[in-house]
């Protein structure tokens, strides 16, 4: 198995890479450091981790959905209470995993 070394949102790291691979590995580095510099721009996010997950999530909800706009940016860059009632199931559902992420990560010290 290849090495590449990539830069996400300015931090290295060495990825394991099959043959061949190199150009589908440097796509996908590329839609995580696009997404996660994003929600790190709009600046009501900082810690790294929760950036993370908040990017991991936009990301999972656009293979779901690939037309829909994603959701978890929106919430993401919003202010903390939630100020638009659910609109069905799927909506219920990423709220409640995203007050519980808050609860979880909290003010966790980790600044950019």
């Amino acid at each position: 198995m290849k090495q590449l070394e990539v830069q996400i949102m300015g931090q290295s790291y060495l990825l394991g890479c099959p043959e061949g691979g190199d150009a589908k590995l440097l796509e996908a580095v590329e839609r995580v450091d696009t997404a996660m510099c994003k929600i790190r721009d709009a600046g009501k996010v900082r810690a790294r981790e929760r950036i993370a997950v908040l990017a991991a999530l936009n990301l999972a909800f656009d293979l779901t959905e690939p037309t829909a706009t994603p959701v978890a940016a929106t919430v993401a860059t919003a202010a903390p209470a939630r100020t638009t009632e659910p609109t069905g199931d799927a909506d219920v559902l990423l709220i409640s995993l995203l007050e519980r992420l808050d609860a979880a990560l909290g003010e966790d010290g980790q600044l950019l």
